[in-house]
Order: structure tokens, then C-alpha cells, then sequence
């Protein structure tokens, strides 16, 4: 079954290839452009800094550039791209290079789901439905595990946790080191990742498992306090990026430099319940609705094992933790990242539930059940791949389209860390404000140029429907992108600061 499992997952990487040369042929998303931004130019020896202003999370107090990265973001994902930079870069170019790193992580992935299904007592035809199901991705996932974002990773770092947490959980200390070091990890992959050491303090609590527990907290601990000196460290105040992720109902506010103001406690909370619901609604679509009954019988078969209660307390609490403290981030892909760490081990308890289940039917409807599955999976990994490509790349290609309308220099734009990519110049977001704080903006870093896309933030609509404004002076457009030309000082700044 060794050489099944190697066999599969060399036609994974195949697929996962096949998927890169044709679909994902660039970034595609704010993520992933911010992580190969940074990527690139950690590589190249110069640090964890960003030359562009995604949000001002980052440039708190208007910093010269380039500033100190990875404020709101982990940097794990920019970590593993820049080695892929540096070591194929002269081959394959920075993009590809980057990307040829994540698919290596995604590679393992396959053989992870196949290792954790066999922890939690699956038989090795049915590890194998698992891996083959973890590695295709299905509608959700197939597209990720070849992006230039966390995904690959966090799902390679999930599902080895659960396996050592079996170990762990038996009072193996090597074992709780290795789980803790793996919390760390995910942490460092995704912020939420750090709710995965509440498993390792549940084995604290167990006299059978204390030692292990308290090893494997006293790793994650080490990590997690490693990475957050270093914010800490940071000019500015630390807690504004959880201020403004937490505390804000309006999603453009996030990218303000002044946001509009607090809501009531009515609105607070429809807001998490929306969250909740819309949530509720992505897991389901990420086990592609008809996974979702064999996952539950893979969990009542496979509950006595501790790694299937620690993972669905944990799948329980980051569901509810995101919808409650991160709701605006949350609905706009934060929870669907952070099923990652969970879809290989979901997949090896669907091989479970559904190999328990199909044991009472004769042995032809089983084999016609299992491949109909892996089949169906397939037709909606081809699919999702489709999507993202609609998704994704036209708006890129409109991007670049338009790329020479656009003045010499630095200038402002929706999705900085994009156009920071396509453009191979500084970008700073257009603040969320309007254009008066805009104009401010421009004026401190001695840009020029606005750029509007279909998609921007509503203070800016009146400017984009053409009505004008005192600061900016509308000077050409394609597809929709529109690039304006600064043209007076609102008075908010000095024409000589803060840029030094």
C-alpha cells in the first residue's frame, strides 16, 4: 500500500501542476499577492518589509517606506515562498518559483490524510479514498493548494497535529513536543492556529497525559511568544490590529484611517450571527453537502479516539471564535482559510463513516459508491479551478490592461499589494475616508495618481459616477479602471511630512 500511496500522490502532484500551469498563473487575491510581495523581497535579504501599504495597520502614523510586514498577516506562508525564490528563481521566476514551494508542501498532503485515517482505524483502502479525496480538493479546496496563500501548508500542519496528538494523548512527551511545535507552527501559518494549543491544555488536565501536555504547551507557548515580542517590538500601538478586526461593523472601516464609529450592541451582535450562519454555510460547501454524512458517521465511529474529540472541539471553537471576534474577516474568506487545517483529517473521517457504512452492502455497490465519490470530487475540483479562473484571473488581465494609463511613480489603488505585484512600483490603498484623506495620503508619500476600479470603497462612488472632486482630476480609463490625477492639498498635511 506504500507504493499505492506514493503512486498517488506523484498523479496528485501531476494534477496539482496541471492546475498551476493553466489556472493559477498568478496570485490572484490580496493574500497571495501580499505574501509574495514580502516573499520576494525577504529572498532577496531584505527582511520581513513591504514597499507598498496594503492598510495602514501597517503605517500606523504615515512611515516612510519600506515598513515592517506581517502586522495583521502570519508569515509562515511568505517564509516557505521566499525559499522557493531563492533557490529557483533564476529558473522559473519569481512567481513560479514561489509557487513550485507551495506545491512541494501540498505534495505531503495526500500521504498526511492517508496517515491520519489510519490513526483513527480507517483500513488501508479507505486511507487511500482519503488521501485521494484530501489531495483532490474537491470545489474548495483544488484551486488552494496550488495559491500562493497558507492553504497547502496550514492542511499539512493541521492533520500532523492531529496525528501526534494520538501519541500525545497516550502520555508520549516527545509526542506532546512535536504537537506543540506543530501549534506553533500553524500559528505562524494562521493566526487562529494558536486555538489549537486549547487541545494540548485538556491534556494538562489529565494525569495520564500532564507531562506530554505540559511539553507540548510550553513549545507553542515558546513560538507564539517569539512572534508576538516581535509585533510588540513594532512602532505604533500593538492592539490596533484587534481593535479594528474586532470591534468594527463596517468591513471598509478596517482600511480606514479614521473609521466612521462604533455601533449598537443590536448591530454588534446581528453582525456575529450573520457570521455564524454565512460560516455554517461555507464548511458545509468545503465538504461539498454530500460529504457531510459520512463525516458524522466517521465521528460517532471514530469518537473514542482522542483525536477525533480534539478535532471537532477544535473545528467547534475556531467556527465560533471566527464568527464571534473576527465576524467581518471571517465572512470574507478568514473561516474558510482556517478549514484548511481541518479538511485532510474531515477526509480521513469521510473514508471512515463511509467504510463503516457501506460494509452491509455487497462488494460491487461498495467499489461503484467509492468511485462515484472520488469521481464526483473530481468533476468539482475541475470545476472549482474553473471558477477560479473567472474569479481571478480576468480581473488580473483588466489590471494589466490598464496598466499604462497610469503616471510614473508611486500611486494609490484599492488592492495596494496587487497592484504592488502588477505594476513593480509602491502602492498605498486608497483609504477608505474618501478622497480628502486620499489627497492627504498622496501628498505625504509624493504620489500623483488615484486609481478606481469598479469595485472600490463608497466614499469614493460620487468621484468614480464622475461628480467631481476639489483633489483629484479624472485623466483616463479602460475596462472600468479609472486613473485620476491629484491636483490640490486638502490642507490635512504638510506637503513635507511625514515621508522623511
Amino acid at each position: 500500500m506504500i507504493r499505492a500511496l506514493v503512486v498517488l500522490s506523484l498523479a496528485l502532484v501531476v494534477f496539482r501542476i496541471l492546475s498551476a500551469a493553466f489556472v493559477v498563473t498568478q496570485p490572484g487575491f490580496t493574500d497571495a499577492y501580499y505574501y509574495v510581495d514580502v516573499a520576494r523581497r525577504l529572498a532577496h535579504g531584505q527582511g520581513l518589509t513591504a514597499d507598498f501599504i496594503w492598510n495602514f495597520l501597517e503605517a500606523p502614523r504615515l512611515e516612510a517606506l519600506p515598513v515592517p510586514s506581517h502586522r495583521f498577516w502570519m508569515p509562515l506562508a511568505t517564509v516557505v515562498q521566499a525559499t522557493g525564490i531563492g533557490a529557483l528563481e533564476p529558473v522559473l521566476g519569481t512567481f513560479r518559483s514561489a509557487q513550485a514551494a507551495i506545491i512541494a508542501v501540498a505534495a505531503f498532503v495526500p500521504a498526511a490524510a492517508f496517515v491520519a485515517a489510519r490513526s483513527i482505524g480507517a483500513s488501508t483502502r479507505a486511507a487511500l479514498v482519503a488521501a485521494t479525496l484530501a489531495g483532490l480538493g474537491g470545489f474548495t479546496f483544488a484551486p488552494a493548494w496550488v495559491t500562493l496563500d497558507s492553504f497547502a501548508i496550514a492542511a499539512l500542519v493541521g492533520t500532523m497535529f492531529f496525528v501526534a496528538f494520538v501519541r500525545a494523548a497516550a502520555g508520549d512527551v516527545r509526542a506532546g513536543a512535536i504537537a506543540g511545535g506543530l501549534v506553533g507552527l500553524l500559528f505562524l501559518a494562521r493566526a487562529e492556529g494558536a486555538l489549537f494549543g486549547v487541545a494540548l491544555l485538556a491534556l494538562v488536565l489529565r494525569p495520564s497525559s500532564r507531562v506530554s501536555g505540559i511539553a507540548g504547551s510550553a513549545v507553542a507557548l515558546a513560538v507564539g511568544l517569539a512572534w508576538l515580542v516581535r509585533g510588540l517590538a513594532l512602532p505604533g500601538s500593538p492592539g490596533i490590529a484587534l481593535v479594528k478586526g474586532v470591534l468594527l461593523v463596517r468591513y471598509e472601516d478596517f482600511f480606514a484611517l479614521t473609521p466612521s464609529g462604533s455601533a449598537d450592541l443590536a448591530t454588534l451582535i446581528g453582525v456575529r450571527l450573520s457570521a455564524l450562519g454565512s460560516d455554517l454555510v461555507v464548511a458545509l460547501a468545503a465538504l461539498l453537502l454530500f460529504l457531510a454524512i459520512p463525516l458524522f458517521l466517521g465521528l460517532r465511529v471514530g469518537w473514542r479516539h482522542p483525536a477525533v474529540r480534539a478535532f471537532a472541539a477544535l473545528a467547534l471553537l475556531i467556527y465560533v471564535a471566527e464568527g464571534l471576534f473576527w465576524p467581518l474577516h471571517a465572512t470574507r474568506g478568514s473561516y474558510f482559510h482556517s478549514l484548511a487545517a481541518f479538511y485532510p483529517f474531515a477526509m480521513a473521517l469521510v473514508a471512515l463513516g463511509g467504510e463503516t457504512w457501506l460494509a452491509r452492502f455487497e462488494r460491487s455497490a461498495r467499489r461503484l459508491a467509492t468511485y462515484g465519490t472520488l469521481a464526483a470530487v473530481l468533476v468539482l475540483a475541475v470545476f472549482g479551478l474553473t471558477n477560479w479562473d473567472a474569479s481571478f484571473n480576468e480581473p488580473y488581465r483588466a489590471r494589466v490592461a490598464a496598466l499604462d494609463l497610469i503616471p510614473p511613480g508611486p500611486f494609490l489603488a484599492i488592492d495596494a499589494a496587487a497592484w504592488r505585484w502588477i505594476s513593480d512600483r509602491s502602492v498605498l490603498i486608497s483609504p477608505a475616508d474618501g478622497p480628502r484623506t486620499a489627497a492627504c495620503v498622496a501628498i505625504a508619500y509624493r504620489v500623483q495618481s488615484l486609481v478606481l476600479e469598479p469595485a472600490h470603497f463608497s466614499a469614493y462612488q460620487s468621484l468614480y459616477d464622475g461628480e467631481g472632486s476639489p483633489w483629484f482630476g479624472q485623466g483616463a480609463e479602460r475596462g472600468g479602471i479609472r486613473v485620476y490625477a491629484l491636483n490640490g492639498n486638502p490642507g490635512c498635511l504638510s506637503p513635507d511630512l511625514p515621508v522623511r
